[in-house]
């Protein structure tokens, strides 16, 4: 006759499998597919993530691209990624700034035009 630890294991073992083993297979069972989600959604939204759809992808193909390119070096990720951050940040600033230096002149050679329009011309 097993002893009473012996039963206790084999209850604890058998616990333990329904446990791993039912609950990913209960998950897989209950969770819809990625068609029936997409199935279930209204018209109109069904509509806009599939114009959506392209975008997503090329920017999750930009990602991976970036993450290649990020694995060549010899520091890490996160370091490279906020580099470019950094940069583009600049980028955006001097970006900024020049459209800024455009929209002055812009703005000082309309202000000129429309001051020679306003001065009377003496004849001389």
């Amino acid at each position: 006759m097993p002893s009473p630890r012996m039963w206790m294991y084999a209850k604890m073992a058998v616990a333990s499998a329904t446990m791993i083993i039912g609950g990913p297979a209960l998950v897989l069972y209950v969770m819809p597919s990625e068609e029936e989600l997409f199935n279930r959604y209204s018209p109109e939204l069904q509509k806009k993530v599939l114009e959506e759809r392209p975008r997503r992808q090329r920017e999750m193909q930009e990602f991976f691209d970036q993450l290649k390119e990020y694995s060549k070096s010899d520091k890490p990720i996160w370091v490279l990624q906020e580099e470019e951050a950094k940069r583009r940040r600049k980028e955006a600033v001097r970006a900024e700034i020049q459209r800024q230096k455009e929209e002055a002149s812009r703005r000082a050679s309309m202000l000129s035009e429309q001051l020679e329009g306003q001065i009377p011309s003496t004849g001389l």
